[in-house]
């Protein structure tokens, strides 16, 4: 494999990495470069390890075998699609990152809650907030963790058209502020609409990856074709 390592100003590279669940393959990628500079998607199938990926760029799976490497100090944030709340208020469940980090401020709780648009739900129970607010709120918590990569699966699934759009933003204030992003998504359009880069994962493998707009035109391989196609009718 060519070295494309000097395309990335921050990249994560991953050597011979398997992971396994109850016997079976779930992630197998021998080499791959990942940019960390930019603002990448993770597209695929159902089922084909696009949660499992995340959660290993994160740490918090560990590979059955090879290594995760990163070409920076990495300080992650990973927001996954279901993530459960206490039975507590939207600010309680926002101050839980506290837990990790002391350091995080009244003031910067405050701030954040306003930021993400549920100011005026700090009071209200978190289990009685629509799918979108409680999007929000984990965006809210990723914020305050102040990471450099941010990794959010499927960060707008079964969201309407205005919620989505002020998620949509929400990323895009992340890679503004030079926090960078990878995130899974199964709305092509939202991802031509965010993304710079793609990595196209199939059967636990990664098929294909590189810049958008080139993937979209001119895909390289049969499953990424297929899946193009199947998705594109779909929409």
């Amino acid at each position: 494999m060519v070295d494309m390592t000097e395309q990335f100003e921050r990249f994560i590279e991953l050597r011979d990495i398997t992971v396994k669940s109850n016997g079976r393959v779930i992630l197998n990628i021998q080499h791959a470069i990942i940019p960390a500079d930019r603002i990448t998607a993770c597209i695929g199938p159902n089922g084909a390890g696009k949660t499992t990926f995340l959660k290993l760029l994160d740490g918090l799976i560990k590979p059955d075998t090879g290594t995760v490497s990163y070409s920076f100090a990495n300080k992650t944030a990973l927001v996954l699609h279901h993530t459960p709340m206490i039975k507590a208020s939207t600010k309680t469940n926002l101050s839980m990152v506290r837990d990790a980090d002391s350091t995080i401020t009244d003031e910067a709780i405050e701030e954040v809650i306003e930021q993400v648009g549920l100011g005026e739900l700090a009071s209200t129970p978190a289990h009685k907030l629509s799918a979108g607010e409680r999007q929000k709120l984990c965006l809210g918590r990723a914020i305050l963790q102040k990471p450099n990569l941010v990794l959010l699966d499927e960060p707008t699934a079964n969201l309407d058209p205005n919620t989505t759009e002020q998620v949509e933003e929400m990323i895009r204030q992340f890679d503004v502020q030079n926090t960078d992003v990878i995130f899974s998504s199964h709305q092509l359009a939202q991802v031509q609409r965010l993304a710079q880069y793609i990595i196209f994962i199939d059967h636990g493998e990664i098929k294909e990856k590189g810049p958008v707009g080139p993937f979209f035109l001119n895909p390289q391989t049969q499953a990424a074709k297929r899946y193009l196609h199947q998705e594109l009718i779909a929409d």
